[in-house]
């Protein structure tokens, strides 16, 4: 492919790239604060009713293991336990370890639906949060001029509101991370209710945990539209800055 072929086809990208953040900027931040908010307006992120996300986890309390002392029972007939050397004696365990998991009675463990349908709203909006701040990212990146010397204040409020969305947008994975980690920490919370189920503090830890996650995702589409409407605010204030960095009139004042 020739040299200015190429050229062209990057020159392009560019000027699309620069049109669709402006477009974003003035028209898309606008109408996903508008939809965050009606979104948290919501019953199923108004009514924060943690009893809401409760739920069975499908695990029952086996009955008592009873445990035969057969030592003991050898002595109280009068048989010769007691002469039998050490290695040959019956063993006998006082504590039950736990129950050997081989496969639940009463089928699978499943996760806690009322999240998941909210975790199958708050993933798109993350991720939406990640593509955007990408794209204001290259776009300031693209109107950064030419190094000079002199005249560098708009390049500085360019420098700083790309610290800004890049901020903003490491900020955004990490409320991806967030959603994995509970997956992963309820599943082995729950491995330890299968394993003693007859403990109540495992079985109320996943509760709290589902609690906890409920509020998160509550919080995360908070933080989703703040991070929003402080993007919008700092582009639109700085915007003349942010497209035209140094003043083509600097030469008139000398």
């Amino acid at each position: 492919m020739p040299a200015d072929t190429t050229t062209k086809q990057v020159q392009v990208y560019k000027d699309s790239l620069i049109k669709k953040a402006e477009h974003l900027i003035i028209q898309g931040f606008p109408e996903k604060i508008v939809e965050l908010n009606e979104l948290l307006a919501t019953p199923m992120f108004s009514e924060r009713n943690f009893n809401e996300v409760h739920q069975d986890l499908n695990i029952p309390i086996p009955d008592p293991i009873l445990v035969n002392n057969h030592a003991a029972e050898a002595t109280d007939a009068g048989g010769d336990a007691d002469k039998q050397p050490a290695a040959k004696r019956p063993r006998v365990d006082h504590f039950v370890p736990g129950t050997k998991v081989m496969c639940l009675p009463s089928g699978s463990v499943p996760c806690n639906e009322p999240l998941c349908e909210m975790i199958k709203i708050v993933k798109p909006i993350i991720r939406k949060l990640v593509e955007d701040s990408n794209l204001l990212k290259m776009w300031i990146s693209f109107l950064i001029p030419k190094i000079e010397d002199g005249n560098n204040f708009g390049v500085s409020v360019q420098e700083d509101t790309l610290a800004e969305i890049q901020a903003v947008e490491s900020e955004a994975a990490a409320f991806f991370d967030q959603i994995s980690r509970y997956f992963l920490s309820r599943a082995k919370v729950v491995s330890k209710v299968a394993k003693y189920p007859h403990i109540e503090d495992y079985r109320r830890a996943v509760v709290e945990l589902d609690e906890k996650e409920y509020l998160s995702l509550w919080l995360v589409v908070c933080e989703v539209r703040n991070r929003y409407s402080s993007l919008h605010d700092i582009v639109i204030k700085n915007l003349e800055k942010l497209k035209k960095p140094r003043s083509s009139n600097a030469d008139s004042l000398y």
